[in-house]
């Protein structure tokens, strides 16, 4: 089985309906067999999916910076919890670690990091697979803007084509797993 890193938001002030969604992303990587890779955070979506990954069974890896431990916001719960000197070198353990990339509705960090593994998937440094689920459209302004850069020669033409844009869970493991095998 394969280790799915999430991208999620980490607010602890988000409508319950982010949350659900993350708890059924953790339930369903758990379901399915697979490794969460996590931000190792346990707070808003991040907590969520973790929680979701131990509750259906699933084994869990966290990976935060120093400073974020010490905010006292670390899974603690994690199967194993892997504690970085920075936000930059817990990047480059995330996709060290994982074998594909799920994007669930988030802010600047998460955009971050999903910006971080598509653009290395964009100069051929891995192929690991890449899926944005788009929960209730939370996506389409940004779709929109990225589907219009290659056209202005701002992205490779392909580039489109190495993100999975689906509208569930169950449908984004679907996609992994297609690609895995």
């Amino acid at each position: 089985m394969a280790a799915v890193c999430v991208f999620c938001a980490s607010s602890v002030s988000l409508d319950q309906r982010w949350l659900d969604l993350a708890t059924q992303t953790g339930s369903e990587i758990a379901r399915r067999g697979h490794t969460l890779v996590s931000g190792g955070g346990c707070v808003g979506m991040m907590g969520a999916v973790a929680d979701g990954a131990r509750t259906g069974g699933g084994h869990t890896l966290g990976v935060i910076p120093q400073s974020l431990v010490d905010l006292e916001v670390a899974d603690l719960s994690a199967d194993e919890l892997m504690v970085t000197d920075g936000m930059a070198t817990r990047k480059t353990v995330m996709i060290d670690k994982s074998d594909a990339f799920l994007t669930l509705p988030g802010g600047l960090g998460t955009l971050d990091e999903l910006f971080e593994v598509w653009t290395t998937a964009t100069l051929a440094m891995h192929r690991k697979p890449m899926v944005l689920v788009d929960a209730d459209g939370f996506y389409r302004g940004l779709l929109d803007w990225l589907r219009g850069l290659p056209d202005q020669a701002f992205a490779k033409p392909g580039a489109m084509d190495l993100l999975i844009v689906v509208d569930s869970v169950p449908a984004a493991l679907d996609a992994i797993e297609a690609r895995l095998d």
